[in-house]
């Protein structure tokens, strides 16, 4: 299954999973402007993976204000896309609930993200899935820029947590 930017962009107004189910952040806090593929299956343990990436432009925000004069896009916004994702696949999943990071086991970053950098990738496995009164989402993730692996996270956590 393959999510374009304009079904993106829906699932940031909210609603996309059902009225007070999982979304994604709105405007400059949305790191991700397609998913590519998103699947229950496959993935390194077999239960599930998730490609996206995001088009990076030189105006975007956080150049102009990460590093006077080394503009670099923050690490915790890939990391934050990995958590948007792993959302987004509990969301898809068909769990009720708004999503909310709830934590990382081990991060390692590599590279960098500079404003020519064209576009990044993500890619996502799933680990396990809990389901019940607090769903939860365990992934690894990676952030891809030119086919190298430059953000690696382990042990990603995503709850739902219901009102």
């Amino acid at each position: 299954m393959h999510f374009t930017k304009a079904q993106i962009l829906t699932m940031a107004e909210g609603g996309f999973f059902g009225e007070g189910n999982a979304q994604l952040p709105s405007a400059h806090m949305l790191m991700i402007d397609q998913i590519h593929c998103i699947s229950s299956t496959g993935g390194r343990y077999d239960k599930g993976h998730l490609e996206a990436s995001l088009d990076i432009h030189p105006t975007h925000w956080f150049f102009a204000c990460h590093f006077k004069d080394d503009p670099v896009m923050p690490g915790c916004l890939g990391l934050d896309a990995l958590w948007q994702l792993l959302g987004v696949f509990l969301g898809w999943s068909g769990l009720p609930g708004k999503g909310r990071a709830l934590g990382v086991g081990q991060v390692k970053f590599s590279g960098q993200i500079h404003p020519d950098a064209g576009s990044i990738q993500y890619r996502l496995d799933i680990k396990r899935v809990f389901s019940g009164q607090l769903s939860v989402g365990v992934a690894d993730g990676q952030v891809i820029h030119k086919g190298e692996t430059i953000y690696r996270a382990e042990g990603l956590k995503v709850g739902l947590i219901t009102q």
